[in-house]
């Protein structure tokens, strides 16, 4: 059976930050194109290799060639140019492959630089058997399925869960035809072949796959990788950050507290659901990794947040600690106000809090206290909420 590999590598990588698209950065002064590349062209099954690439990077593609080992570069063929998704991007090589006819074909990302021969070894395997398989490693965080507003609708077995990740496996004759009917019914919206191949009604296998085979996509993976090569450990750079926040009370006959909804004989004015506990985490975490405020993410002024459950904010500020790479160590919160009491739902909050986050219960702290009849909260006039938050984030050099 003959192979082809199509690595697909037209992307801009804005989410790896400024400068070139991140498949063309150097890790250990090699491109990732290169290290992917080297990775299926000495493969011994594979026998022809295409990438895919954006029409204005055709110099950078030339540098990446330059860093290979001469004898690998007859397995080469010319690249094929990206389109405007990278559904498009994946059919134009398809496409350009089709002269050769070959057998299998299997479809990799340009920035999972990491893929290693055993891997490779078992894709080839798996489209042996199978007209479409694809990697999966096992899910190991609680996974929940929300609707619109964020709300939990259920949460699924996560030992049924796979986190998939590429080089994905294919008949090649079968892949180019559900490309090909995509396109005439004008359906452009996957993001991966596998999720195209089950659209057209094939029974897409999973087969293991390989946690060390990451996606470069934000700035620490890179300060990952190049510690993962020098074969250094992660160092980490500690992080606090604060929130605050406050609302007057209005009428109603409860206040949402710690994502926790408490009975009281007043609600609170507020856009979204004014739990100051959840805003003022918010906050603090949005505050460790400098990434402005609340208002910046979630601008008051959008009607799609009028009335909106604050665990939506709370855990998208935590997405993007996770995203750069961060750790949350520790979460602490004062809740300012004479009434309702903290005591009877501390420690559900907590739960929910650590919920939230998908932290532990023990790295979430609450506390309450009064003001001594003084200011607007003594008066009983509104509440508020100091927090911190305690995080680590990779640490990048000055050269990186």
């Amino acid at each position: 059976m003959s192979v082809a590999a199509l690595i697909v590598a037209a992307g801009r990588g804005s989410r790896a930050g400024e400068g070139i698209p991140k498949q063309y950065r150097l890790l250990m002064e090699k491109p990732v194109l290169s290290r992917t590349l080297e990775a299926f062209l000495s493969h011994p099954k594979v026998q022809k290799v295409l990438v895919v690439i954006h029409p204005d990077d055709q110099d950078l593609y030339a540098q990446s060639l330059a860093a290979l080992p001469q004898e690998l570069i007859i397995r080469l063929l010319p690249p094929a140019f990206g389109g405007e998704t990278r559904q498009d991007s994946v059919r134009n090589g398809l496409e350009m492959l089709e002269p050769l006819a070959p057998d299998r074909v299997l479809v990799h990302d340009a920035a999972r630089p990491f893929v290693n021969a055993a891997l490779i070894d078992r894709a080839i395997d798996a489209a042996n058997i199978w007209q479409a398989a694809v990697p999966g490693i096992a899910v190991t965080d609680t996974v929940k399925v929300i609707d619109a507003d964020g709300k939990v609708e259920t949460t699924p077995d996560r030992s049924m869960l796979r986190a998939v990740q590429t080089p994905q496996a294919f008949d090649f004759a079968t892949l180019i035809a559900a490309h090909r009917k995509a396109v005439s019914l004008n359906v452009r919206s996957f993001t991966d072949d596998g999720a195209l191949a089950e659209w057209v009604g094939l029974a897409v296998h999973v087969f293991p796959g390989d946690a060390a085979n990451i996606k470069l996509t934000h700035p620490a993976d890179f300060t990952g990788a190049e510690q993962r090569l020098k074969g250094q450990p992660m160092t980490y750079v500690t992080r606090l950050g604060t929130g605050f926040d406050v609302h007057a009370f209005g009428e109603g006959d409860h206040v949402w507290l710690g994502g926790i909804k408490v009975p009281h004989d007043k609600g609170v004015l507020a856009h979204s659901d004014g739990d100051v506990i959840l805003h003022a985490l918010t906050d603090a975490l949005l505050g460790a990794i400098a990434d402005g405020d609340i208002g910046t993410h979630f601008p008051p002024s959008d009607p799609q947040w009028k009335g909106a459950s604050s665990d939506r904010f709370l855990a998208h500020a935590a997405g993007l600690v996770r995203a750069r790479g961060g750790k949350i160590d520790h979460l602490d919160t004062t809740l300012l106000c004479e009434k309702p009491r903290l005591g009877p739902y501390r420690e559900e909050m907590r739960r929910r809090i650590a919920e939230i986050c998908g932290l532990k219960v023990e790295q979430v702290s609450l506390k309450a206290t009064t003001t001594e009849k003084l200011g607007f909260t003594g008066r009983s006039e509104g509440i508020a909420a100091q927090a911190a938050a305690t995080i680590r984030l990779p640490e990048v050099s000055d050269e990186s």
